[in-house]
């Protein structure tokens, strides 16, 4: 293996460890900031991280009209998922971020 295909793997692996998602930390921001879509924001999903902070504002406008209830439940009901789905969202980033690291080249974690 040549010096310069050493740097790159190392600079590939340097990136990935400054970039890569952690679980952990999606977890801390769905447990505190979960209605504000902050571990989807965090995790790349910028689309339903919108969507999520969109409902749970309607849904706390709209509280007193009666309507507010049922958009909140079903947002409270998407971060009950989101418990589960996470993990799987993080790996998939995280899997992403590695194959266009290594030029498209097949990665394992």
């Amino acid at each position: 293996m040549s010096d310069l295909n050493r740097a790159e793997i190392a600079r590939s692996q340097l990136m990935y460890d400054a970039s890569r998602k952690s679980v952990g930390v999606a977890y801390l921001l769905l447990i505190f900031l979960g209605g504000f879509g902050a571990h989807r924001f965090y995790l790349g999903r910028v689309g339903s991280g919108v969507a999520m902070l969109l409902l749970n504002f309607i849904g706390w406008v709209t509280l007193l009209a009666g309507v507010g209830l049922i958009l909140l439940g079903f947002a409270w009901l998407w971060l009950f998922v989101d418990l589960f789905l996470v993990p799987g969202i993080a790996r998939q980033y995280n899997m992403r971020l590695a194959n266009d690291l290594t030029g498209g080249y097949p990665a394992t974690i």
